[in-house]
């Protein structure tokens, strides 16, 4: 069994990319489930195979606890921890080759919180991989590109992973696409485009961060894709075929 976990900030296609790769794998004969680890969601884009909605009750939360939404999130994401071995029953229960894990909206209360690591090491499967989402608009200026970098190499840090980046909704910004995947090859060109908004001391500092990831994290790559129209998907799916250890890469 392959774990894939979906992580990125809010908005980046978490939740549609979980409902994209569960469906491709099953349309390849091959079985594939979702597991859903928002408590806070209200409606998914796919039917969890696996819902911590279950048993974890927000409106319940809120009343017992005298708390707003956003403590109420706080503590069902850390409650989720509890419910570990529960989850893992579950998912066990099932024949899946493929668990795609669709994370919290909010980042910062997976990643960052103890609970988020510790759910992430502690199910268990032959292999896991954990994907970050950069959204392509609002990558697309050298400078929210290099604060979501940072982002994603400090949820690695956090995570302890194989981790694969993501450029979503490549759809909706297709003119941009190729130029961002050039500046992860290419850091000249990337700070060409950081010239035209920075100048002196904060163009050195973007411009020396930048070097030092490419040659890190952002160095592994980035992998355009569409949940949408699956652009992208082969290749995509022939990196999870290598990081799982071998296996068949398919052709649309």
């Amino acid at each position: 069994m392959n774990l894939i976990y979906i992580t990125g900030t809010a908005g980046a296609g978490k939740s549609l990319l979980t409902s994209s790769l569960v469906s491709w794998y099953r349309e390849k004969s091959q079985d594939a489930i979702a597991v859903n680890l928002d408590p806070g969601v209200l409606t998914l884009p796919y039917d969890p195979d696996v819902d911590i909605r279950n048993s974890i009750d927000m409106q319940q939360i809120m009343a017992d606890y005298s708390l707003g939404p956003n403590g109420a999130l706080i503590f069902a994401n850390d409650l989720i921890a509890s419910k570990l071995n529960e989850i893992q029953e579950e998912i066990d229960g099932t024949t899946a080759d493929f668990v795609v894990v669709d994370t919290p909206g909010q980042i910062e209360l997976f990643a960052f919180r103890e609970s988020g690591p510790f759910i992430a090491k502690g199910l268990q499967a032959d292999s896991k991989v954990l994907l970050f989402l950069m959204d392509s608009l609002v990558a697309s200026s050298p400078t929210n590109f290099l604060s979501l970098a940072l982002l994603s190499t400090s949820v690695q840090l956090r995570m302890e992973l194989p981790q694969i980046q993501i450029l979503s909704k490549t759809d909706l910004a297709k003119p941009m696409i190729r130029e961002m995947v050039r500046w992860t090859k290419d850091a000249t060109a990337y700070e060409e485009a950081l010239s035209k908004l920075k100048s002196g001391s904060e163009y050195s500092f973007y411009s020396q961060l930048f070097r030092s990831l490419k040659k890190s994290s952002l160095a592994l790559g980035l992998f355009p894709v569409s949940s949408y129209t699956r652009e992208g998907f082969v290749p995509l799916i022939g990196e999870f075929a290598r990081i799982f250890g071998g296996g068949e890469e398919y052709e649309e």
